[in-house]
């Protein structure tokens, strides 16, 4: 299983990423994600999802970081 992340800051990113969330689940190897704020860091913004497999390629909005993790261990 993978996990990838997007991360953006600011209300444009918030909404883009919205966006983005709305559209993962179209993909194959989907399994569920959530957009994830923080009291602790209000300008940020990330959508955290997991992938049965492997993350397809996922074009993220302008000004968004991306990274793709490789599940190791799980409870």
């Amino acid at each position: 299983m993978q996990v990838h992340y997007a991360e953006g800051k600011g209300e444009a990113a918030r909404a883009a990423l919205h966006v983005f969330l709305g559209g993962l689940p179209g993909h194959a190897g989907f399994l569920g994600a959530e957009l994830l704020l923080s009291a602790d860091q209000p300008e940020l913004t990330l959508v955290a999802s997991r992938w049965a497999d492997t993350s397809p390629p996922l074009p993220v909005p302008d000004g968004v970081r991306a990274w793709v993790f490789q599940v190791q261990a799980s409870r």
